[in-house]
């Protein structure tokens, strides 16, 4: 996929930013939220935007999503621990693999494959990051071990693969449908518009 040009850049990070504040408050979701779409933002962040900075300006937004709903809408801080520093890096595992399979993402069936595989395990491997430091260093648990922790992250890393790739599915039914019925420059479709 070639980089986006600067208008759709723009366009693609505040439309990111937006879903991400609407969906960060509620990180499970219920009936009336949708699941957090951090995860995926970060993933698809890396195959649209791909900038380092665009990471940086991703990271400190949720950071400053998730200091405004504890401080203002009183959501919990029970995960607010010295393990949240770990939370770049487990964002930059997501992010990253999104740049890894974006010269590979041209639409083709392959590519969504690809693309979908990556999520799969990008997501599964930045939650064992943000998990593992919460579990491990969180102090939360009095006395960790590794068959709670492996019992742990069975029972809800699921959820959050889960969720990171259903919103991935949704980009990619929408960037199929875009370049299925969007004129290209140079495209016949686009003279004749």
């Amino acid at each position: 996929m070639k980089p986006l040009s600067r208008p759709m850049f723009t366009a693609v990070a505040a439309i990111f930013a937006m879903v991400m504040i609407a969906t960060r408050f509620h990180h499970f979701g219920d009936a009336l939220h949708l699941p957090d779409a951090s995860m995926a933002l970060f993933f698809l962040g890396g195959i649209y935007l791909r900038k380092h900075l665009a990471f940086v300006g991703f990271v400190v937004l949720s950071v400053l999503v998730d200091w405004y709903s504890i401080r203002y809408t009183g959501v919990s801080d029970f995960c607010i621990t010295i393990a949240y520093s770990f939370m770049p890096l487990a964002y930059s595992v997501l992010w990253y693999a999104g740049r890894l399979v974006a010269p590979r993402y041209d639409g083709s069936l392959a590519s969504h494959v690809t693309v979908f595989a990556a999520i799969l395990v990008g997501a599964t491997l930045s939650y064992a990051v943000s998990n593992g430091a919460f579990y491990w260093l969180g102090g939360r648990y009095t006395d960790p071990n590794m068959t709670q922790y492996v019992e742990r992250f069975a029972q809800w890393a699921p959820l959050f693969v889960r969720a990171a790739a259903g919103y991935v599915l949704v980009a990619q039914a929408i960037q199929a449908l875009v370049f299925r019925f969007a004129p290209r420059a140079g495209d016949g479709r686009a003279a004749q518009a």
